[in-house]
């Protein structure tokens, strides 16, 4: 069951905590952010990825985000997008992830009654690389960012209808934005979950605390997670050692 835990690492600090994960036993889900992948020195990220999979380690990654949408309305946001991912997919080849965790890009109170042309453009930007997961026997799945309901992001996994488009389930993004009850989104979305990114919040700021730190009921969460997604893979995603190392000793108790 620990296996399937994995922690957040942005890719500039892998290097000085390889030794760390390597000795704790830890899965990382390594942060590609656009900068990293422009400055990335391809031979070093291969002998990275050699030391965390000769030490049994698996990988996920997180794909950049900031400035990206996949379903933009302006095709050169859409482009600079496709760029990026096509970058992810070349780390993903020498890290071969479990998963690579994207963001969705829609925002309802940016697009409206532009919902369906936003829905549109997604759909024909992922089924480009839906192949490229399938050969890399990984999964691409799209996080809940502002989404207070989950009928989007269903009409988005339904229209591209693979096994390797799956949905990462953020419940500390659901505590901040969500208009429905934890049951109501995982009786929606709870058997496309592929991985859960688990933190914790009072509600109003993106926190990022250890999870019991915050509001959210993660006895009710881990039941749901454990009913619908018995697979998916967990992801804590701290932002500092000691955040880690607590939210790694609170969730002992749900494995």
């Amino acid at each position: 069951m620990k296996n399937k835990i994995h922690a957040h690492v942005p890719y500039p600090q892998l290097s000085e905590h390889l030794a760390y994960l390597v000795e704790r036993r830890i899965n990382p889900e390594i942060y590609l952010p656009a900068e990293a992948l422009d400055r990335m020195v391809w031979e070093e990220l291969g002998v990275q990825a050699q030391t965390l999979h000769s030490a049994g380690l698996a990988v996920t990654i997180h794909s950049p985000f900031m400035d990206l949408n996949p379903g933009a309305l302006d095709a050169s946001i859409r482009e600079a997008t496709r760029r990026r991912i096509r970058q992810v997919f070349k780390a993903a080849e020498l890290l071969r992830p479990r998963v690579i965790v994207v963001h969705p890009g829609f925002d309802e109170l940016h697009y409206g009654e532009n919902r369906l042309v936003w829905l549109n453009n997604s759909i024909d930007f992922w089924r480009e690389f839906v192949p490229c997961a399938k050969e890399l026997d990984t999964v691409l799945a799209v996080e809940n960012i502002f989404e207070r309901e989950p009928s989007t992001l269903r009409a988005l996994l339904e229209s591209i209808d693979a096994p390797c488009f799956r949905h990462c389930f953020d419940v500390g993004h659901w505590n901040m934005f969500t208009t429905v009850r934890m049951e109501e989104w995982f009786a929606e979305l709870g058997p496309y979950i592929g991985e859960s990114h688990i933190h914790d919040n009072h509600g109003q700021t993106d926190e990022h605390l250890p999870l019991g730190d915050g509001e959210i009921d993660f006895d009710l969460f881990f039941g749901l997670l454990k009913h619908y997604a018995p697979d998916a893979v967990w992801t804590i995603e701290a932002h500092s050692i000691e955040h880690q190392q607590q939210a790694l000793k609170n969730i002992e108790k749900y494995l």
